[in-house]
Parts: structure tokens; sequence; C-alpha cells
């Protein structure tokens, strides 16, 4: 029986590894609370590490070595009462086809990540029910990493995962919560907030946008382990696309968070370009990105 038992216990916990799909690294920066204790935060790190990497977020099963590789960042600036004021930075990652090369696909930085914690508060995320703003507001984040992930390997691969993050921001506007707390949640209260982004990524004037996204992964990094003349070709015809876009919806969020993540990612492939190359990004990226220029001026050297 107990022999049985063992096996059962196993197979439970096979499963869930399985089901596992982020590999989280997560940071508490709380030097801006003198006199506070570390303890608190030592176990909201350990909270939040353990919500978010064994969650399981989709029905699909994920080896150890496919886990997304990512990061998430707080640094306290207050705590009061148990609500917890911070700045938020996500980021996100993953492997180039045939390199030990990983490219960024998120960089995103929150400064409406407010929430109320006590210690050994247990995170539990509930599909379709708002709990907590914590828990919201992680699995909106997770799920933006996996959708950006899936959308860099299939063609708007990423869908259901966005389709979640606008069920939590419906969730979150519905829910009973502080101005602080609702602000990054809230309709056209900011071009730069949570809504905004997931509003921009569904929105059926963005899915070119998709597409080049998943373009300029699949056939543009992916492609230059094998060649990366063709690879780089790739990519630059791709940053055209983003300039349509860019000329249809300028300085819209989800650009922004696209070059955020990939500007030295850009600058790096084409120091190497065609001088035509160079000159056609470069261009293209100024016109997009201007408030970038020292960045990019290393391309046209």
């Amino acid at each position: 029986m107990r022999k049985i038992v063992s096996i059962i216990a196993l197979a439970l916990i096979c499963s869930t590894l399985l089901g596992q799909e982020l590999r989280c690294t997560v940071t508490i920066n709380s030097d801006q609370v003198p006199g506070s204790n570390k303890e608190l935060f030592n176990t909201l790190k350990q909270s939040i590490e353990e919500y978010v990497n064994t969650m399981r977020w989709t029905n699909m099963t994920f080896q150890e070595k496919e886990r997304i590789e990512c990061s998430m960042l707080l640094v306290v600036k207050s705590v009061q009462d148990n609500v917890f004021t911070c700045e938020f930075t996500c980021q996100s990652r993953r492997p180039v086809f045939g390199s030990s090369y990983y490219t960024p696909l998120l960089n995103i930085k929150d400064n409406n990540f407010i929430f109320t914690y006590q210690e050994y508060d247990r995170l539990d995320y509930q599909q379709h029910t708002f709990t907590t703003n914590l828990t919201a507001l992680l699995a909106y984040y997770s799920y933006l990493i996996i959708g950006h992930d899936m959308d860099s390997f299939s063609k708007l691969g990423g869908t259901p995962y966005f389709q979640a993050c606008e069920s939590i921001v419906n969730s979150a506007q519905s829910a009973s919560l502080d101005n602080a707390e609702a602000e990054g949640w809230k309709a056209f209260a900011s071009n730069r907030n949570r809504y905004a982004l997931i509003s921009n990524i569904m929105d059926e004037a963005f899915k070119k946008y998709r597409l080049f996204y998943y373009e300029y992964h699949r056939h543009g990094l992916d492609e230059m382990a094998t060649n990366v003349a063709n690879g780089r070709a790739r990519i630059a015809k791709e940053i055209a696309v983003l300039k349509e876009v860019y000329n249809a919806r300028p300085a819209t969020y989800v650009i922004n968070t696209f070059l955020d993540a990939k500007n030295e990612e850009l600058v790096n492939i084409f120091e190497q370009g065609t001088t035509d190359e160079k000159k056609q990004v470069y261009e293209l990226l100024m016109d997009i990105d201007p408030t970038r220029q020292t960045t990019y001026n290393r391309i046209s050297k």
C-alpha cells in the first residue's frame, strides 16, 4: 500500500513539474524602506517565486529545458499598513535556434505596482475570479511573458494568453480597489499602463505588428544561425514593416515595449550589416524611436 501511495505521489509531482512554464527569478529591493522587517521581504520573494514558478498557466507540457526564462524585480518605495508601493520590472528571453544566444523578448517597467500583502499570505490565482491585486498583477505579467514567447515561435500563437491578460484586466476593473491599486488597470487613464498594452496587442489594427514579431524571430534571428546575411536582411525588411505599423499608430505602447527590449540587439545586428542595411535601418529606427539616437548612432558608424 505504501508503495502505491509513493508511486501516486511521484506521479503527481512529475505532473506538476511538467506543468511549470516559467523559470522566474524574483528580486526584491527594499533599500528605500529603512528599518524595515527584512524577513517580510524574504517571505514575499519566496511566495512570488513559488506562485509564478509552480502555477500551471497553460494546458501544455513543458520539459525543464523548455521553461521560459524570465525575471521580476520589485523596487519597494514604501510599505504602509501592509500596502506595498513598488516599481516593477519584468524581463524575459528565449533561445535563438542553433546558437547559444538568448534574445530579449520583454523589458517592461510598471510604476504602479501596488498591492496589499501580509507576511505568509497565500498567493492563489483563480481564473475568471479576482482574488487580490498581487495575484492579479503576477498572473497578468506571467501570461504576458508566455504570450510573447508563443508569438515569437508561431503566428499569433500567444493569443490565448493575451486573452487571459484581457480577462484579468476586466476583472480588476470590476474589483473593489482603491484608486492607487486601480490606476494601472484603468481604461484610458494612461497610454502606458497594463490596460493600454493589452489593448494594443489585441487590437485588430496591430495584427500586423504581431506578425512582424513572429517574422523577426523565426525568419530573422533563427535564420542567422545558418545564414547570417539572410537573417539580417530579413530583419531589415521587417523593421520597414514595423515602420508601417508606427505610421498607422505613432508612439503606441506596444511598439515602445519592443524597442525597450530590442534596441541593443538591433545595434549589435546591424553594426555588422552592409552599408545599405545600416543606412536603411538607422533611418527607420530614428523615425520610430528618436529618443535613442545615441544608441542607434553606433549603427551608422
